[in-house]
């Protein structure tokens, strides 16, 4: 999401329940400018209306249809007042926060609603969970922060006649830190911000920061495989990992014993990444980084998509990217320096032309170090690939830096004006970038163009490599008021339908539901057939988060 609507709402981390919206009290907490619905009325033929977030009364939710015996089996183990049958704590943890996730909250669409919630304290709490429900044939959705935006966190049934979430927020604690091995333990529920609030007071940090850091969990981030913003300094949340323990129905399961092994493949590939498929993640071994003592974020603007890209990729190749390293196409460009209260884009227009920037193209890069020549060393080895870059200076790079988070937020504003706004992400090879972006907003604006409504397209470059980078796209269009759901759905399928056969359907989303059916034509029916086969061995009675993944 486009970084200058800022909207600074606090977040309650202690609370991950979904009320409607981002913010913990509902997406009416966050207001659009003026500025900003009156440009985006001219540019996408929005006509403004207030379409609130339901009330609870007003959603349909049956009774729980979890077995009394069951509940008192579960209660016997964590506490009879940690199962939760109530209709707002049952509502609070039913789906995740993609846009048809937060449109069933006003009313467009069914929910699914668990029959009970969960919340165990420590492991072996969460694998005995996981045992009775499996003896008893009731589907388990681990649920940590409720970010998901593809269907991972669905209370689906499968097969199963009741399903419970299994909310890991009390599984909250470091459980060691190992400064000479550079290694922390951590609880599954962990909440990303306090982690790195824990790790700084042993001037560590983790160095995952992806837009869902406010309300996103450790656990969640290994079972998605997630990458986050400063992925070019720290990597992705994979490359983090060194251990993984996982409760499932046949016992508890551990992986990693080493930095490398040669004793067969790595196993923690298959807990990472498995969305709860094959275990219930409950602690996580992580690789922790002294915390940077120097940082720097500038603003750069380079003259057209293809020109930026092959900075970014110089960059990469040359392994002098920044910590974090972001190119936002004209699209996004326009967007975020339109919507920006302190910019003036008529008048910077002016000021790139002069330069030669016909498609200006804006180009965020941070470094950090632990020493400040560290870092400076960091800037001018980047600087020696920007080339005709026009640079704006600190100033803007501070304004993506402090916006850096404000993205959900900035969503909950614009659907309570009447605004459908998703995002989707794919990754190819350097040589297939410009025809993967071409073909993702084609198909975008092709399905959403109809009679006055104008969609934007936007797109950066948010994850690089040496050998390709991420696809990160934001759509902005107003809502159909006749089939709100359909008009997104259709839009994710054609765009969905463009990326195969040149990119990855997901690069840190997550498979969920919405993209299970684009996981054949990417790891092939014998690839399925393995994860498949894996699961069976883990969960024979098919109970762990039913409908995901396989």
């Amino acid at each position: 999401m486009c970084h200058t609507l800022s909207v600074n709402v606090p977040v309650d981390h202690l609370d991950h329940r979904i009320r409607g919206g981002w913010t913990s009290s509902g997406a009416a907490d966050a207001e659009l400018p003026a500025h900003a619905s009156r440009w985006l009325s001219a540019r996408t033929g929005l006509t403004p209306r207030r379409t609130p977030v339901a009330p609870d009364s007003g959603l349909a939710v049956a009774e729980s249809e979890l077995p009394a015996q069951v509940r008192a089996v579960l209660g016997s183990i964590v506490g009879p007042e940690h199962v939760l049958v109530e209709r707002a704590d049952r509502l609070g943890r039913a789906g995740g926060l993609s846009y048809l996730d937060l449109l069933r909250r006003r009313g467009s669409g069914e929910l699914p609603v668990p029959d009970a919630v969960v919340l165990p304290a420590d492991p072996a709490q969460v694998q005995r969970v996981v045992e009775v429900c499996a003896e008893h044939g009731v589907g388990i959705v681990p649920f940590g922060g409720g970010t998901s935006v593809v269907g991972g966190v669905a209370a689906l049934r499968g097969d199963k006649s009741s399903v419970v979430v299994l909310d890991l927020c009390r599984l909250d604690e470091l459980v060691s830190v190992d400064p000479v091995s550079r290694l922390a333990v951590f609880q599954a529920g962990v909440v990303a911000p306090e982690a790195e609030r824990l790790l700084a007071a042993h001037g560590l940090t983790l160095g995952h920061f992806p837009q869902s850091y406010e309300r996103a969990t450790l656990g969640g981030f290994a079972a998605t495989r997630s990458s986050g913003q400063a992925s070019a300094g720290y990597g992705r949340f994979e490359d983090m990992v060194e251990g993984v323990r996982l409760a499932t129905p046949r016992g508890e399961w551990s992986v990693g014993v080493a930095p490398a092994s040669a004793a067969g493949p790595d196993l923690r590939q298959l807990a990472v990444g498995s969305e709860g498929a094959f275990g219930v993640i409950t602690e996580v071994t992580v690789r922790v980084r002294p915390a940077p003592v120097w940082q720097r974020y500038e603003g750069f603007v380079v003259d057209g998509f293809a020109g930026g890209a092959e900075v970014v990729r110089a960059l990469a190749q040359a392994s002098a990217l920044g910590t974090v390293t972001r190119l936002s196409d004209p699209q996004e460009t326009e967007v975020g320096l339109t919507l920006a209260g302190s910019w003036k884009m008529a008048a910077l227009r002016g000021y790139l032309k002069a330069r030669g920037i016909a498609e200006p193209c804006l180009l965020v890069i941070g470094w950090e170090g632990q020493t400040k020549h560290e870092m400076l060393l960091r800037r001018r080895s980047s600087l020696r690939f920007l080339g005709k870059a026009v640079r704006l200076g600190t100033a803007a790079g501070e304004v993506w830096r402090h916006g850096r988070f404000s993205g959900p937020r900035q969503r909950d504003a614009l659907m309570d004006v009447g605004m459908c706004v998703e995002t989707l992400e794919t990754a190819t090879y350097w040589s297939r970038l410009g025809e993967l972006r071409t073909a993702v907003r084609d198909a975008l604006v092709a399905s959403l163009t109809t009679g006055e409504r104008r969609p934007i397209v936007a797109c950066h470059i948010s994850h690089s490599y040496e050998t390709g980078a991420s696809l990160y796209f934001t759509t902005l269009v107003p809502r159909d008021l006749e089939d709100p759901v359909g008009q997104w759905r259709d839009a994710k399928a054609a765009a969905s339908e463009a990326i195969v056969g040149l990119g990855t359907i997901t690069h840190h989303h997550a498979t969920g539901v919405d993209h299970a059916a684009y996981l054949p034509g990417e790891i092939g029916p014998l690839g399925v057939d393995v994860l498949r086969a894996v699961r069976r061995e883990l969960d024979p009675d098919g109970v762990l988060n039913p409908g995901k993944l396989v």
